[in-house]
């Protein structure tokens, strides 16, 4: 076996599908978009008989009036609760009364423990809306692809999703509030966040201004 063997360097972000993400749009390599909208979610098990059905047919009339194809995406992940344990800590800290603190304390301890066992979930729902490459006009995408380009200039794209995407947003957000859900048109802001934990899911991720910034979202890490 040679010695000499040079170490593969790679990143998640060569796997990644995402050319850029701008204008609240998510463009991906071959030249298509997807637009998505985060959504409220009802416990349907808490629901009457009544209210249960007429959710159900809701639901099946915001089918019914879809004209374009729709991906829903549920994600799930250990809930969150370091900041709220740490306020909990300083106010324990902070109290000047012993039997409070001892409260406070305990009270800390309690809703540690209980999410630890019981293994509490946080879940996000989201409707993603895709804007295909051939709705740009023909184009040989198998040749693009293979040499990793835009089909077009990435603001044509971006123009012409925006087009496109637009009035089915609105439709879909209407839809939702006949559900009495409340849907959000994710910013790019909170698009980079969304995908940037979805990629490093065991890093720590500081939000900031995303305007003028060039920083790659997924950091390269040799194998």
């Amino acid at each position: 076996m040679p010695n000499d063997i040079t170490p593969i360097r790679a990143s998640t972000q060569e796997f990644a599908e995402i050319e850029d993400i701008r204008d609240s749009l998510v463009l991906l390599a071959e030249g298509s978009c997807v637009l998505i909208v985060e959504t409220t979610a009802v416990n349907f098990g808490l629901l009457s008989e009544k209210e249960q059905e007429a959710l159900i047919y809701a639901y099946s009339g915001l089918l019914n009036s879809l004209s374009f194809p729709i991906q829903i995406y549920l994600r799930s992940k250990h809930k969150d609760i370091s900041g709220y344990l740490k306020k909990l800590e300083i106010a324990e800290h902070a109290q000047t009364n012993p039997t409070q603190a001892s409260r406070i304390k305990r009270y800390r301890e309690f809703v540690a423990t209980t999410v630890k066992e019981r293994n509490v979930l946080d879940k996000k729902f989201y409707i993603v809306i895709p804007f295909s490459v051939l709705e740009l006009g023909p184009t040989n995408v198998k040749s693009l692809v293979a040499k990793k380009r835009l089909p077009y200039p990435k603001e044509y794209i971006l123009s012409r999703a925006k087009t496109v995407l637009t009035p089915k947003r609105d439709h879909v957000l209407r839809q939702l509030n006949r559900l009495g859900l409340k849907g959000q048109h994710l910013s790019t802001q909170k698009l980079i966040e969304l995908f940037h934990d979805i990629y490093n899911q065991e890093a720590s991720f500081n939000p900031i201004d995303v305007a003028g910034n060039t920083t790659a979202m997924v950091s390269a890490q040799p194998w």
